[in-house]
């Protein structure tokens, strides 16, 4: 199936988040980082402020700004008020409220929205649909991220799953997948399977982050190469 913009809900988050999601040290922000699933976040766009090193993955880049503006535009509301409906699955210390979501997720769309056309041109925004094999050479970064994408939305199935993360392991050493829930805010129903399957080959780690806004959402899988 085709992927298209109408089926997706584009909402981005920040480099403070990132860095909160997956315990990004100052020296993890100096590494090769390659990130799936970014969507319109602003975590590239910080990060190369900085002179860090990022290449952001998505499906999404395949479209232009005015179109990925223009579906932001459309789901933006849609999303606050799922969300206002939903209130006790969430934990409002981070972000205090739903209009305080709504403005930091704003924030870091719209400066995502600023970077994207300078960012395809420098290559940093790249349009790929996995689980297919990306352009890259093995281990040509340090570190994967995975922020809500990976686990998130178990409906994709388990071999979905494993061929992307399989993928990920081709190009980086280490990846980082945030949060091992659901889209119910529950234990993700393929993760035991996950671990499983990786835990022979690879050295596979849950650990505690300083991030959570789903309920319980305060966990992030690690493989890494032994």
């Amino acid at each position: 199936m085709a992927f298209e913009l109408k089926n997706t809900v584009p909402w981005g988050r920040n480099l403070s988040e990132y860095k909160s999601m997956f315990n990004l040290s100052d020296a993890d922000l100096d590494k090769r980082i390659i990130s799936f699933g970014d969507g319109p976040a602003s975590f590239n766009k910080e990060m190369t402020k900085l002179n860090k090193s990022v290449i952001s993955i998505d499906p999404v880049y395949r479209f232009s700004t005015n179109e990925l503006k223009q579906r932001i535009d459309e789901t933006k509301d849609i999303v606050i008020e799922q969300t206002q409906n939903n209130l006790e699955n969430f934990v409002w210390t981070h972000i205090k409220n739903v209009e305080e979501l709504k403005k930091v997720r704003l924030s870091a769309m719209n400066d995502f929205l600023d970077d994207f056309e300078l960012g395809k041109k420098e290559k940093r925004y790249i349009n790929h649909e996995m689980p297919n094999a990306t352009q890259f050479s093995d281990f040509s970064f340090d570190l994967a991220l995975s922020s809500h994408f990976l686990i998130l939305y178990s409906q994709l199935g388990l071999a979905f799953h494993v061929d992307t993360i399989t993928e990920m392991l081709r190009v980086a050493k280490e990846i980082r997948i945030f949060p091992i829930l659901n889209l119910n805010a529950q234990k993700s129903e393929l993760l035991d399977d996950i671990i499983n399957h990786y835990q022979d080959s690879f050295i596979v780690k849950i650990v505690k982050v300083g991030y959570e806004f789903q309920k319980n959402g305060n966990e992030m899988l690690i493989i890494q190469r032994k």
